[in-house]
């Protein structure tokens, strides 16, 4: 006697609740086409979800172009849900890649913008 038995996971995608009309700017590739869902990731068995692989669905920002997923605490613009609709304590959301940032405190271009340094080849 053979039993055949499939072992996978799925990941269950929807809407977040109040930003269904919400379309963001992808942080990856750069197209308008970010959306604000509601991912939960299932263990499944011959194609029935048995166990989570959390308490709680993740809150992220996914595109559809590129395939690329961020949490909304990394996105300044959806802090606020992030903490469940509070208002945000102790300063601004952490800027991604270092973009967003004040520049230094002195004034001045921000460090790595400035002539190459001395020997260093320049091929033109």
């Amino acid at each position: 006697m053979f039993f055949f038995f499939t072992c996978g996971t799925h990941t269950f995608t929807s809407r977040l609740a109040g930003t269904e009309n919400l379309t963001l700017q992808c942080q990856n590739c750069g197209n308008n086409t970010g959306r604000v869902m509601k991912r939960w990731e299932w263990f499944t068995f011959c194609f029935i979800p048995v166990i989570p692989f959390s308490l709680k669905p993740r809150k992220e920002v996914g595109c559809h172009v590129c395939n690329f997923w961020q949490d909304i605490k990394y996105r300044p613009e959806l802090a606020h849900l992030a903490n469940g609709g509070k208002p945000q304590e102790g300063g601004a959301a952490m800027p991604m890649n270092g973009y967003g940032g004040q520049g230094p405190p002195g004034g001045g271009a921000p460090p790595g913008y400035g002539p190459p340094p001395q020997g260093v080849p320049q091929y033109k």
